[in-house]
C-alpha cells in the first residue's frame, strides 16, 4: 500500500510494493493553483523553424503536436534546484535533511532516497498514461503543455517519474525537478516551476507492527469503493496510511515554516490517488494551498 505527496510547487511523497504491499502517495505541494491558464503571447511564439528540436543532446522530430518555444527551450537545463545556495536548492536541502534525520531504515540509514537529476524530457506515456490519466482529460491539452512531438514533452509534474522509480524496486523516495506548463504569468504562476514529490510503499508488517494485536489486520479486501477508500483496501489500512501521510506532511511543514502553524485538510480529486487531500496553511490571515497528497491507486502499484 502506498502514499504520495507533492508540495510547494517544489515537492512530493510515496512508497513501492510487491503484491503483498499497499502503496500510499503524496502530491506536489504547489504554491500554484491547480487550474491552468493560457500562456501569454510572448511565450506563445511559434516553434523554431526546423524539422527537429535539439534538446539536452538529443534530437526530437517535430510534428503537428510540437509547440515548445525557443524561450522555454532556453530554460531547460538550468537546474536551479541543484545550484548551491539558490533558494530552491536551500528548500530542497532543508527537506532532505528533515527526511534523512527523522525517517531511517532498519540499518539506521535514510529510508528515503533522493532523485534530483532526472531529465525533464519525458514520454506522454510517462507523464499521463502511467498515472491513469484518461485520454480525454483536460490536463493533456496542447494549450496546457509543452510538446516536443506527439510522443515526447517537457514534464508537467515530477509524477512522470513515479512509475519508473517504483518499477526499479524503490519503496521510498523523493523526486525533485523543474516542470513546465503553459501558464499565464502572475504572482503565483510561471511556465517553469519546481516540484518535489514523495512516495512510500507499506508492507503489512510495516503498517501494522506498532498496532496492538495487529497481526490479524490486513491491507486488502474485496470490497467496494467509497468516498473514503479504494475497493481493494481495508478501512483499517486506509486509516493508518492517511494518518501517517498527514502526520509526515504536518511535521515537514512545521519544520519549514516553524511552530504555531495553522493547518487544515481539504478533500479533493486526483486521477492517481484515492482518497486525496490538499493541505492549506494560514498565511497572513488567508488559507493557502501548499501541497496535494493521497493514497496511491493500487492499480499503479500492481502495474
Amino acid at each position: 500500500m502506498a502514499m504520495l505527496w507533492k508540495f510547494m510547487r517544489v515537492a512530493k511523497y510515496s512508497k513501492t510494493a510487491l503484491s503483498p504491499k499497499v502503496k500510499v502517495r503524496g502530491i506536489p505541494t504547489h504554491s500554484r493553483h491547480s487550474s491552468s491558464k493560457s500562456v501569454p503571447s510572448d511565450f506563445a511564439v511559434s516553434a523554431p523553424c526546423s524539422n527537429t528540436v535539439e534538446l539536452l543532446g538529443k534530437s526530437y522530430p517535430q510534428d503537428d503536436y510540437s509547440n515548445v518555444t525557443e524561450k522555454i527551450l532556453s530554460k531547460v537545463g538550468k537546474n536551479l534546484h541543484n545550484r548551491k545556495h539558490h533558494p530552491l536548492w536551500l528548500i530542497k536541502e532543508q527537506v532532505k535533511e528533515h527526511f534523512y534525520k527523522h525517517y531511517l531504515g532498519r540499518r539506521g540509514t535514510p529510508l528515503f532516497s533522493v532523485y534530483d537529476a532526472l531529465s525533464p524530457v519525458v514520454t506522454v506515456q510517462q507523464n499521463f498514461d502511467s498515472l491513469l490519466i484518461p485520454q480525454n482529460h483536460a490536463s493533456r491539452r496542447k494549450e496546457d503543455n509543452y510538446y516536443l512531438n506527439r510522443d515526447h514533452m517537457l514534464r508537467a509534474h515530477t509524477s512522470a517519474h513515479q512509475w519508473d522509480l517504483i518499477h526499479s524496486g524503490l519503496d521510498a523516495f523523493l523526486a525533485v525537478g523543474d516542470v513546465y506548463r503553459r501558464d499565464t504569468i502572475d504572482n503565483t504562476h510561471y511556465p517553469v516551476f519546481h516540484q518535489m514529490e514523495g512516495v512510500r510503499l507499506f508492507s503489512c508488517h510495516e503498517l501494522f507492527s506498532s498496532i496492538k494485536d495487529g497481526e490479524g489486520l490486513q491491507l486488502f479486501e474485496q470490497g467496494h469503493r467509497t468516498a473514503h477508500k479504494q475497493e481493494c483496501h481495508t478501512m483499517e489500512a486506509v486509516r493508518l496510511v492517511e494518518f501517517n501521510l498527514k502526520q509526515v506532511l504536518t511535521k515537514l511543514m512545521t519544520h519549514i515554516f516553524g511552530d504555531g502553524l495553522q493547518v487544515r485538510w481539504v478533500d479533493c480529486y486526483f486521477p492517481f490517488t484515492h482518497p486525496s487531500f490538499e493541505m492549506e496553511i494560514n498565511f497572513q490571515g488567508e488559507w493557502m494551498e501548499v501541497l496535494g497528497c493521497g493514497v496511491m491507486e493500487q492499480q499503479l502499484v500492481n502495474s
